[in-house]
């Protein structure tokens, strides 16, 4: 089986070169790569790249992520989150390949306490949540054959994320403050990455399994409460002197949304619902605090944290 994976480098692309190589020969991109286009800015070059290669399953793990840029570069945002999948899903369905795609809560609005579940009305809020929604839309008219996996809050040992700040910040100011008014679940991108892999080799033999799924790690919790836990976590393994730093944070302090104004709205909910995705695929997410453990062990323990 031949498999080509777009976004190689980012958060969850980096995993899932990890979970798909076994699964067969895996070809990775980036927008770097010099042989082979793996730009989704080059629309031309992308579908060039897959009728090259051919490949029997497609994973697009790249995307314009940058929320508040978005919304000063609309035209951008959607050729990278919208046209370039609708790219992927036309030369999926001539080639009969499945393709494998990530999008996210912010397709939603954010109302209400309930969990999001793939059958809710999406209303995006931002320019970026409109190019996630409509690259699923386009997906989902060009090719059958897809796997959708909606997500929220992702973070990776590797690379930046709200946890990794949390620690430089308590280690410089004694106070916090942190959004207390956003809820959602902390995802890792191993979590993402092996899930996928499992989905792919399952939807392979099963394709009526294909379709949109919303994949996070179990449990909810805010910004707020998320802080908490990791300075807790650090000031633990702080105790037990299993790592080095100093935290000087004696507390955090939570706030609305409305404390920190930015160009794109936030959703309040990011709560997603994922018992489509554990009932198909026979799975069970962890809680989110475990992926949350792994990831705080690998950082902690690193020596790059002092220069975060």
């Amino acid at each position: 089986m031949k498999i080509l994976l777009f976004g190689k480098n980012g958060q969850v692309g980096w995993e899932l070169q990890r979970s798909l190589a076994p699964l067969g020969e895996l070809t990775a991109l980036d927008r770097h790569s010099t042989d082979l286009c793996g730009d989704l800015g080059n629309l031309q070059g992308l579908a060039a790249t897959v009728q090259q290669l051919r490949p029997d399953v497609i994973v697009n793990a790249a995307a314009h992520t940058a929320v508040d840029k978005a919304e000063s570069e609309p035209a951008l945002a959607r050729t990278l989150n919208a046209l370039a999948p609708s790219v992927l899903a036309q030369e999926a369905a001539r080639l009969g390949s499945l393709l494998v795609h990530y999008s996210t809560d912010y397709v939603f609005d954010g109302s209400g306490t309930r969990p999001w579940t793939e059958a809710d009305t999406p209303a995006p809020l931002s320019v970026y949540g409109q190019s996630k929604l409509e690259g699923e839309q386009l997906i989902q008219a060009a090719s059958p054959r897809h796997l959708i996996f909606r997500t929220s809050w992702v973070y990776a040992a590797r690379g930046g994320n709200f946890a990794k700040t949390m620690l430089r910040l308590a280690q410089e100011r004694e106070r916090l403050i942190v959004i207390d008014d956003q809820f959602g679940a902390p995802t890792g991108a191993e979590l993402l990455a092996d899930v996928s892999a499992h989905a792919i080799r399952q939807v392979l033999q099963r394709p009526a399994d294909a379709g949109l799924y919303h994949l996070v790690a179990s449990g909810e919790t805010s910004w707020h409460g998320y802080a908490k836990y990791v300075l807790a976590q650090a000031e633990r393994s702080q105790e037990q002197g299993r790592v080095a730093i100093k935290i000087i944070a004696k507390a955090v302090d939570p706030v609305p949304t409305s404390a920190f104004p930015t160009p794109a709205k936030r959703p309040h909910n990011s709560r997603l619902d994922t018992t489509r995705l554990q009932t198909t695929f026979g799975l069970t997410l962890p809680p989110w605090q475990q992926g949350v453990d792994r990831m705080l062990e690998e950082v902690l323990g690193s020596r790059e944290l002092h220069a975060l």
